[in-house]
């Protein structure tokens, strides 16, 4: 067996098509295109386009709303927050602020705040100080003997400036 007697298995490779070299190729002249008009041409983009009739995407209507000035919560839940204090990463014994959680890597970023929520099990007794939190977050860090401090945003902006 010599390299030159090399071939890939019968089907496995099948020969390109060549399109626009010559009548022989069966994909001759017109290369496929039809004849005349837009498409024929190169560079044409007509996505969406529908012959001049109204497009569908304005054909239907609008639908919704995004409110301009709407909050970004970075958002927490207890059950994440009792692996990270049982893992050692938050040390529950001094108060947990917003720049404790980012610095232990549970938030990545405070955006407008951060928001606790009651998913998953809590039983740590921590000292919690966060810009938004639901009443059943607040009813668990409680029971747990915790206490939660809802900060407004603006308050903790004014006090960083």
């Amino acid at each position: 067996m010599k390299l030159n007697n090399l071939s890939p298995a019968e089907g496995s490779s099948p020969k390109k098509k060549r399109i626009a070299r010559g009548p022989g190729s069966g994909k001759g002249k017109t290369a496929g295109r039809g004849i005349k008009g837009q498409k024929s041409r190169s560079g044409v983009a007509i996505n969406g386009y529908e012959g001049g009739q109204m497009p569908l995407y304005m054909r239907l209507p609008k639908r919704g709303f995004n409110k301009p000035n709407r909050k970004a919560w970075a958002v927490v839940n207890l059950g994440i927050l009792q692996k990270f204090i049982d893992a050692g990463k938050i040390d529950a014994g001094q108060p947990i602020t917003e720049d404790v959680l980012v610095q232990s890597g549970l938030v990545r970023r405070k955006l407008d705040g951060v928001r606790v929520l009651a998913k998953g099990e809590f039983g740590a007794k921590v000292d919690l100080e966060v810009s938004g939190a639901s009443k059943s977050a607040v009813e668990a860090v409680e029971k747990a003997g915790g206490s939660l401090k809802v900060t407004s945003p603006a308050a903790t902006e004014a006090a960083a400036e």
